[in-house]
């Protein structure tokens, strides 16, 4: 029984499904939870963004292409295939809003320790997320403003959002940095980062669990949008990115780049703007991200 709880406890891939599964089962409390939501992500942000080295912009030379090939996979391309899908399958705004939410929303950091758990380029994979990162700044709200034109959200309200979740984490990040803490951090960096999200997933879950009871077809055109998304355009991105002769170990993160959103982000800005209907699909991209990932690390060597 120890062994089974010290799974949940420490394994991300576990404490992830837990939250999915606490979410369905014990759902109803969810919404005594909500207030958590923005402490949960704010401190999530910021442990995760202590992973990111801002040195490494100011050491290499050539920094703006994988800045650019990072805001050009994880928005254009990710958004070109995934909302005309999500325009012609979801049945209601609030539910394509969902997905606007997660076209808008930056990368994942996880694909920056994946990066070196795959044998990638660690360093590129740091540079071009941080460049997604600064341009959702700007990104997020011009795809809301464009795409949801018609949901009475101002575009200022989400711009004043990435500068709580974006920027002012980032900033507090570098204080935990400094060298007396930072060996703390880093021992806790993962455990904070794990929770953090699985608080938001349960809540997403809870909120919406009638849907996993009820409507199984709205759910499965959901997973059937996302898995074509970021499993398919992972796939083409890698073809693609071999017969340009791209190195292995750059084709590793910008597989993950094409693919891997912040799910604890686009569930939080999704229930914050739009209500509980807009994060289902983000709760739902929790769970293929999550596949995408073991997928990843049982096939990294094919790529």
């Amino acid at each position: 029984m120890f062994r089974y709880l010290k799974l949940i406890v420490l394994n991300r891939n576990a404490i992830l499904v837990f939250a999915v599964i606490a979410g369905i089962i014990v759902g109803e409390h969810a919404g005594s939870l909500k207030f958590l939501t923005f402490p949960a992500l704010a401190l999530t942000m910021t442990f995760s963004m202590t992973g990111m080295s801002l040195v490494q912009l100011r050491s290499e030379p050539h920094i703006f292409k994988p800045m650019l090939t990072g805001i050009a996979l994880n928005y254009v391309a990710f958004s070109a295939v995934m909302l005309p899908l999500a325009y012609w399958l979801m049945p209601t705004k609030e539910l394509f809003y969902g997905f606007v939410i997660i076209a808008a929303t930056p990368p994942g950091v996880a694909i920056i320790p994946f990066s070196f758990i795959l044998r990638g380029n660690v360093v590129y994979a740091i540079i071009s997320v941080t460049g997604a990162f600064l341009g959702s700044i700007l990104i997020a709200p011009l795809m809301v403003k464009l795409f949801a034109t018609s949901s009475g959200i101002n575009p200022t309200d989400l711009l004043l959002l990435m500068l709580q979740l974006v920027v002012a984490p980032l900033v507090v990040s570098r204080f935990l940095l400094w060298k007396p803490i930072k060996p703390f951090i880093e021992k806790v960096r993962g455990k904070v980062v794990d929770w953090g999200f699985a608080i938001l997933i349960f809540v997403a879950v809870g909120l919406n669990r009638q849907v996993f009871f009820s409507s199984p077809a709205l759910l499965l055109s959901i997973t059937g949008i996302l898995v074509v998304t970021i499993f398919g355009l992972g796939h083409f991105t890698n073809i693609l990115a071999r017969h340009l002769n791209i190195s292995q170990e750059k084709r590793i993160p910008m597989v993950m780049l094409i693919g891997i959103k912040s799910s604890g982000f686009s569930v939080f800005t999704a229930l914050t703007l739009f209500g509980k209907e807009a994060a289902i699909p983000s709760a739902v991209m929790a769970v293929v991200v999550l596949l995408y990932l073991i997928f990843l690390s049982i096939k990294s060597k094919a790529l």
